[in-house]
């Protein structure tokens, strides 16, 4: 990709982009603060994954931003790159001297993404989370029953936030390569979630009426329904074709309601579900879980068993070539962590490094943009930078050479 991206970031929505990035080819130098790195290393419960899911294929330097030389060298740094991503809170990065206004000063060329809770409106300065524009955007009053509003099941906001902010900067890295300026891109978590609801919106401009919460929805489909089998599982099943729903009737032994003239069409089932859902659930309930998987399959339909996210570290698809990459945890751990959903001529993309360590390669990257090895030992030393001792003898090597 040839892109040389500088990426001050924590949580998901910044890491998540910049991982897009790498994940494409991009040089990404993820700038942690001093002295022990994103705090994000350090996160527990629902947050134990967020750092080794969304920060693979990147270096990791720590600078202190508030001393003269720990500033220097991130200044260094953001002037010879292509992008710098960002998703602290309003102002934070001003502050520091590293606003859009000063650097595009120095670096006309910059693509500097801004990820915040909000774009431009009287709710920009506000702090945000995932769950705190769910709640206020609507999508967890959709996946929850009346009364009991709901987060999504995984930071779907914070992800897909990163994601557009990652096209945001392709677009922009080509409109430079026109006109040779870069520009300030931005992506937001409440607009992002305005754009999932969407849907239910436009539902209410096309009929008159509220979408109702998805457990309580009327669904698009005669058969779009969680059933039980024989021995304790699960399965979900969708007909959503009159062709469908034909190969379903004739598999299943419910012949008789392809001459039900009150059932030809899917408008029709819909209203006439109580005729024949009762009897699709007690088929079911008499089938096991393997043997509806292996009926639904051999006539196919859309359906899928219910499976929890640990499942999916054995499931033959996900594990195909190119589907999960191999990583050590920071704490020494083997596993395998998803790889991004897309292919390019039947190839997925891989991994060219590890989850970084906390400034893993803080020496690597200031010796690439100008800094002696002594220069780099006396920072560490006065505490502007975070890194192991490096060799003055290699540096006079380096010089020889």
């Amino acid at each position: 990709m040839g892109i040389k991206v500088v990426e001050f970031s924590h949580m998901i929505m910044g890491p998540s982009c910049g991982m897009i990035l790498a994940d494409l080819g991009a040089d990404v130098v993820k700038v942690e603060p001093f002295p022990n790195g994103d705090n994000t290393r350090r996160l527990n419960g629902s947050g134990a994954g967020f750092f080794p899911t969304f920060n693979r294929n990147k270096r990791s330097i720590v600078l202190d931003l508030k001393s003269g030389d720990g500033r220097a060298a991130a200044e260094k740094l953001v002037g010879g790159a292509d992008v710098l991503i960002e998703n602290f809170r309003p102002g934070a990065l001003d502050k520091l001297g590293f606003g859009y206004d000063t650097i595009k000063a120095t670096n006309h060329a910059l693509v500097y993404c801004s990820l915040k809770g909000f774009l431009s409106g009287p709710y920009e300065h506000r702090a945000a989370l995932d769950e705190v524009v769910q709640m206020m955007g609507g999508l967890a009053y959709m996946t929850g029953p009346t009364g009991r509003p709901l987060r999504a099941g995984a930071s779907v906001n914070d992800v897909m936030g990163g994601m557009f902010a990652a096209i945001a900067i392709l677009a922009a890295l080509q409109e430079r390569s026109k006109t040779g300026k870069g520009q300030l891109v931005r992506s937001a978590l409440f607009e992002n979630n305005v754009f999932l609801v969407a849907q239910h919106m436009l539902q209410m401009a096309v009929t008159g009426q509220a979408a109702a919460p998805l457990p309580e929805r009327i669904s698009a489909w005669a058969v779009y329904d969680l059933f039980d089998t024989g021995d304790g599982e699960q399965i979900f099943v969708g007909v959503v074709s009159d062709t469908q729903w034909s190969a379903f009737c004739k598999s299943f032994g419910m012949e008789k309601f392809l001459s039900n003239p009150d059932l030809q069409t899917n408008a029709d089932r819909v209203v006439h579900r109580g005729e024949f859902i009762p009897e699709i659930k007690a088929i079911f309930k008499h089938m096991t879980l393997e043997d509806a998987l292996a009926r639904c399959e051999e006539i196919g339909l859309p359906y899928a068993p219910i499976a929890k996210p640990q499942d999916l570290f054995d499931d033959p698809h996900v594990n195909r070539p190119g589907g999960m990459v191999d990583i050590v945890l920071p704490n020494g751990t083997p596993s395998k962590v998803p790889t991004l959903p897309i292919d390019f001529d039947g190839q997925r993309l891989g991994l060219r490094l590890d989850i970084p360590r906390c400034g893993e390669h803080t020496a690597e990257v200031l010796r690439a943009i100008g800094y002696s090895d002594a220069e780099i030992n006396r920072m560490a030393t006065d505490g502007s930078v975070a890194c192991e001792p490096v060799s003055a003898a290699a540096d006079s090597l380096r010089k020889k050479a």
